[in-house]
């Protein structure tokens, strides 16, 4: 079971990517690094002028910047957090999905396919990643009500068109990050020949990683980031397709901020149906800055997930020699 190797594997074992793990971890982090450049340049020219705006009326210009850092870090992390910044910053994240596609197809030579983007019960694998999202982070914000750690009301004014545009934007930014994750690194290190669990732990370190500096960040909502891309990874093998994983991480963020008004992964209030809030002082209950991602609820649920997922790969790759035979 623990070195179950799924279909998409074989595929991307195909490809003319390197077999070294330091090789392809270092192409790995390039184009990390263009695929983040790409996605910055239109919320960066859009928080431009309110930045330095903001940082002049408080005596922050130049040098004086340098005096106090955090002040500088606190009004970037202000402006950045301003809905109609967080949404094109959404949809900016196709870049992700772009690139990706384009170094596997182009530079490693291998089928889309093996990036798990088949066309073969698309909708299928969808729908049901769609309904798992949405009762994942249900049931994480229901457990955090019913043991008076938040409290949940409907918020004060629902801007249904606002709450539209970001369902669209988490749409393209759950795919963007199973593609370059998930799709590109794991599968490229599953196609070099190496362990199943060594693709599935490097590539959730590295979604871990990618995400430390979101406000709020420490050891618990990076293990529970870590755990997300575990099950993540496993439940793309268990299925051999991607696009379950991409609806579920879509719907798993889009409930938490635009339904129940959480903090996504410390990245700020957006306009919700719900609003959610902490009655408990304990980060490891509310998720504090970070928002519920970082609470241990999360955990539990991403745990018991992650076993169930296990249990179907262990029965899948059972059932593999009848098949054979």
């Amino acid at each position: 079971m623990l070195n179950y190797r799924p279909k998409m594997f074989d595929e991307a074992s195909k490809s003319h990517a390197s077999k070294n793990i330091f090789i392809i971890s270092l192409i790995f982090i390039a184009v990390f690094i263009v695929i983040a450049i790409l996605e910055s340049i239109v919320p960066s020219i859009m928080t431009m002028k309110p930045l330095l705006e903001e940082l002049a009326e408080n005596d922050l210009m130049g040098t004086a910047a340098l005096s106090d850092p955090g002040a500088v870090m606190d009004i970037s992390i202000r402006v950045a957090s301003k809905p109609d910044v967080m949404l094109v910053g959404l949809f900016s994240t196709i870049f992700g999905t772009i690139c990706t596609l384009i170094y596997c197809r182009c530079i490693e030579v291998r089928k889309v396919s093996s990036m798990g983007a088949r066309k073969s019960k698309f909708l299928q694998n969808y729908l049901l990643g769609f309904v798992i999202g949405i009762a994942f982070m249900t049931v994480i914000s229901l457990l955090g009500l019913l043991f008076g750690v938040n409290s949940i009301k409907l918020s004060d004014d629902i801007d249904f068109g606002w709450i539209m545009l970001f369902f669209f934007g988490f749409i393209i930014q759950g795919m963007s990050e199973e593609f370059i994750f998930r799709g590109y690194f794991m599968n490229t290190i599953g196609g070099s020949g190496k362990h199943t669990l060594v693709a599935v732990g490097l590539s959730s370190l590295a979604f871990a990683i990618a995400h430390c500096g979101n406000s709020g960040f420490g050891p618990l909502p990076f293990f529970n980031l870590i755990l997300f891309g575990v099950f993540a990874a496993l439940y793309m093998i268990l299925f051999d397709n991607i696009w379950g994983v991409c609806a579920i991480h879509s719907l798993w963020n889009f409930t938490q901020g635009n339904i129940y008004g959480i903090s996504v992964s410390g990245t700020g209030n957006t306009p919700s149906i719900f609003r959610t809030t902490a009655k408990s002082s304990h980060a490891f209950l509310t998720g504090g800055d970070f928002g519920i991602e970082g609470s241990i609820f999360t955990t539990i649920v991403l745990l018991a997930a992650t076993a169930l997922v296990l249990y179907g790969i262990s029965k899948k790759a059972a059932a593999q020699p009848a098949e054979a035979a």
